[in-house]
């Protein structure tokens, strides 16, 4: 494991000293699901660098390798809250400065640590800033396992993604690009509706989404806003266009609780033809409705498969990816609400199933090799959120078997039964002991997953 998470300059001097036989991965966030691919890649015995930004700092994030989130000490390591820097999958973890910050600065130390390594790495972005940072960075010696940043901002751009659904006749929710935010939208098709016209035809309350969740994030501080009357979607529209930021409508689903599901796969550069793939099902959300996911299970449904690789293959996307439906109760169907274009929290569900997509992403752009030996029915629970549902929520029931928690106290479920967890491993400890460390003390760590 990585014994400390250092600053950028410390880690650049320690990695100096290292020697690799085979390209190393970098993986950021170094959180529950850079924790996740570290474990995938390191049960192929590839080398894995995690690299992130220090803990502690009071703006968004912001911090360079040497003096952001306060200074390094001594021995040159910094305070880092999350879970996959002691993790026995990691071999060094170190600060970076934050692409959204700077993204040019991001670029410099990352070209200096593959300097350092002194031969080519490979790149893992497992939050949408730190996926779109490597592509728009492009920073030399790093090798990409997906695509370019011109085709990742076709997927991820709603109005795009929207459009492709209504070509390939892919369900999703009833949606109307506003006339009020126009002017900023980056995406082709022209707006559907303007402000009233769409209140009209969805009701409220509806939801305003933007175009592109991150600009959306920026001057919001969330990705979704459900507005309840013609006031506060007014309001909505206003700010979002004060901040340049295109805005949808769509209507509120009517969400079927425990019915989401998502094709997890990995699409090399040959096609989706040669795909591998799981489709999970989100049976348990914390909080319930609205929360991410604490127990997802393998799901036979075919037609999501084949709906969500028509829409990767229609944007020429390759590279990992997750592609989101929800179930309406009201139209009887499954809507595309999004599609992830990196590794995500239960990352590690497809990996125990048998089809380690980050594995197959580093053997697409390496001289490795990686074949899945089948798909077996598998299930991943996060235990954090899972034990503060069953704690706090009575109408919860438990959906794990007397037989499913004995194999998890004894620690047996690694080695039989379908069941996987998040973060806790008894035979890679720390994370685990990391994440009670951090839970009760008063502070807070970033980023959730």
């Amino acid at each position: 494991m990585a014994a400390q998470f250092r600053s950028t300059e410390a880690l650049i001097d320690a990695l100096a000293d290292a020697s690799f036989d085979r390209p190393p991965a970098l993986v950021s966030n170094a959180h529950v699901t850079g924790l996740g691919v570290a474990r995938a890649l390191d049960a192929h015995d590839v080398p894995v660098i995690a690299l992130d930004r220090p803990s502690g700092d009071a703006t968004n994030g912001g911090s360079d390798g040497s003096d952001g989130g306060g200074a390094a000490s001594d021995d040159g390591t910094r305070r880092h809250d999350g879970l996959a820097p002691p993790s026995d999958a990691v071999d060094f973890a170190g600060a970076v400065t934050y692409p959204l910050d700077d993204l040019d600065g991001f670029r410099e130390d990352v070209e200096a640590i593959v300097d350092a390594i002194g031969r080519e790495a490979v790149a893992f972005g497992c939050m949408d800033e730190w996926a779109l940072a490597y592509a728009r960075a492009d920073p030399e010696g790093v090798r990409l396992p997906f695509a370019g940043i011109d085709t990742l901002d076709d997927v991820l751009n709603k109005s795009e993604l929207y459009a492709t659904c209504e070509a390939l006749g892919v369900p999703y929710p009833e949606t109307y690009r506003l006339a009020e935010t126009a002017d900023a939208a980056t995406g082709d098709p022209d707006p559907d509706a303007t402000l009233d016209e769409a209140a009209a035809a969805l009701g409220f309350p509806l939801v305003v989404k933007p175009e592109l969740k991150r600009d959306f994030e920026e001057a919001f501080g969330t990705n979704v806003l459900e507005v309840a009357d013609r006031e506060e979607f007014a309001d909505a529209v206003a700010a979002a266009r004060e901040a340049g930021v295109a805005v949808m409508a769509q209507k509120r689903v009517d969400i079927a609780t425990g019915r989401d599901h998502s094709l997890a796969s990995y699409v090399p550069p040959s096609g989706v033809e040669d795909a591998l793939g799981v489709v999970g099902n989100a049976a348990v959300r914390f909080p319930q409705q609205f929360g991410t996911s604490c127990l997802v299970e393998t799901a036979d449904e075919p037609e999501i498969e084949a709906r969500a690789l028509a829409v990767l293959d229609d944007a020429g996307y390759h590279g990992i990816s997750e592609a989101e439906f929800v179930y309406d109760d009201d139209r009887g169907e499954f809507l595309l609400l999004d599609v992830n274009t990196r590794p995500w929290k239960w990352i590690g569900m497809p990996v125990a199933a048998g089809a380690n997509l980050p594995m197959a992403a580093y053997a697409g752009v390496t001289d490795a090799e990686y074949e899945s030996s089948g798909i077996e029915p598998t299930r991943w629970v996060y235990l954090r959120d899972y034990l503060a549902l069953l704690a706090g929520d009575d109408a919860f029931w438990d959906q794990l078997s007397r037989a499913d928690w004995r194999r998890l106290v004894a620690g047996e479920f690694e080695r039989e039964g379908d069941l996987t967890t998040g973060v806790y491993r008894p035979s890679d400890p720390a994370p685990a002991a990391k994440l009670f460390e951090t839970e009760f003390v008063d502070r807070d760590y970033y980023c959730a997953c």
